[in-house]
């Protein structure tokens, strides 16, 4: 069984082939998201234009009402600071809702999948599965 914290474009890429989280996901595999992946993906919803926003409801519905939601705790906010030092240090900026990411899997023990390695790669203590 592996801990997976699945990241919004994973999820963004499971939406549009229905295939991605059976190819990657077993069903022994014990997955989440962090809260801020469930803010991403209700955001897309609001933006998406109206041809797509009711698919895009029932998907991000499903994934909330189906996926725990990990919320952004004081383990979360250490493992936060953390990773901000370090991509400071070495003068690498990262997205901060992708550090929010890390530092969830980080607190969590968990390997982050997403369609967007580079945003997680090399940061300490963060594992990533890519999927494309």
């Amino acid at each position: 069984m592996s801990l997976l914290l699945l990241d919004t474009t994973f999820l963004i890429d499971a939406q549009r082939s229905d295939d991605e989280l059976d190819r990657l996901i077993s069903d022994t595999d014990d997955v989440a998201i962090a809260a801020i992946t469930a803010a991403e993906l209700l955001v897309g919803v609001e933006l998406a234009s109206s041809r797509y926003q009711e698919s895009r409801r029932r998907f991000v519905d499903a994934v909330i009402e189906s996926i725990p939601i990990l919320s952004y705790g004081s383990s979360v906010a250490t493992e936060h600071a953390a990773l901000l030092v370090a991509v400071r240090s070495a003068g690498r900026h990262r997205g901060a809702h992708d550090l929010i990411i890390a530092a969830t899997a980080r607190a969590t023990k968990r390997t982050v999948v997403s369609a967007d390695l580079s945003a997680f790669t090399d940061l300490p203590g963060v594992e990533v599965i890519g999927h494309r």
